[in-house]
């Protein structure tokens, strides 16, 4: 079932439950779900927590990631992801939004609105994928601030610092930015665009006993592994984290240059989710069945009489 006005929702924080995914044997798989709808998807098909891609919530807006979304709209998707799936949320948090007081805002806001987790990057704006070419690092001690802060602010929230040093500064300056992140306050890391088998399993050899996040992004620099080759490189996380856009914008692409060409949707009715598929897929009928429960209020005909 899905999430209903009314019903029972899990008793623990969203964060205590990624935790507890996390302590948990073996790979947490964790995939993009860009709005709800894709949540209930997800989570129908069995993953146990969910991923919201600042790539995939600007995509959608028609916006490039360059951190030009505000904190509010990113609650807007957290919200509505985390409601309808009632899973814990992983969100992209980009640089914080500013310094370490608006890291800080950055955290209540994600937990208030449903998050589990949240991971903020190194990088100055304006940001880049991390699979491009030429981001601009910021300075490590400033970014551990913003990871302190974090850290500080948090009720509940897992806080993952991502480090995009890699490229510009190598193993080495990856792995200390990493160990000063952990020392900041992190519970784990995500290495951003490695992009050999070698690099991940070094990486993960210099950082042990660290939860550690691999990114399975298609498109990038990174060569597709699945999610127990990455277990066994001695990571704890994967996301793939913008796969579900990729398809349905393939898809929606696909259906206007159809209907412009033929003129209607004639032939293409059989790629489309049918009605019943819909409404099971959102449980209208629960949301029918808990109308109909709720009582209908009587409004008394006159003010009674004093005695």
């Amino acid at each position: 079932m899905t999430y209903l006005i009314g019903a029972t929702l899990p008793a623990l924080p969203a964060g205590d439950r990624f935790r507890d995914l996390l302590a948990r044997p073996g790979i947490l798989q964790i995939p993009g779900a860009h709005n709800g709808h894709a949540a209930i998807q997800a989570r129908n098909a069995g993953f146990e927590a969910l991923y919201l891609s600042g790539a995939a919530m600007t995509a959608s807006m028609g916006l490039p990631d360059v951190g030009l979304i505000t904190v509010d709209e990113v609650c807007f998707f957290v919200r509505q992801v985390a409601r309808s799936s009632a899973l814990p949320v992983m969100v992209d948090g980009d640089t914080g939004y500013g310094e370490a007081l608006n890291v800080m805002h950055m955290v209540r806001a994600f937990e208030d609105a449903g998050a589990g987790a949240v991971h903020i990057e190194d990088q100055l704006l304006p940001k880049k994928c991390g699979h491009l070419n030429d981001k601009k690092i910021a300075d490590s001690h400033d970014m551990a601030a913003k990871v302190a802060a974090a850290a500080r602010a948090r009720r509940h929230l897992v806080v993952i610092a991502r480090t995009d040093a890699a490229a510009s500064e190598g193993m080495d300056g990856a792995v200390a930015r990493a160990q000063l992140y952990m020392q900041a306050g992190a519970d784990a890391i995500f290495p951003e665009a490695l992009n050999t088998a070698e690099m991940f399993r070094e990486f993960a050899r210099r950082m042990p006993g660290v939860p550690l996040l691999a990114n399975m992004t298609e498109f990038g620099r990174t060569p597709f592994f699945t999610a127990a080759e990455f277990e066994d490189m001695g990571y704890k996380m994967v996301i793939w984290p913008v796969s579900s856009l990729r398809v349905a914008n393939k898809a929606q692409a696909e259906l206007y240059a159809a209907m412009k060409r033929d003129g209607g949707t004639h032939h293409q009715v059989d790629r489309m989710q049918t009605r019943a598929e819909l409404y099971a897929t959102i449980d209208y009928a629960g949301y029918e069945a808990l109308d109909a429960s709720i009582i209908t209020t009587v409004v008394p005909e006159a003010m009674p009489q004093r005695k």
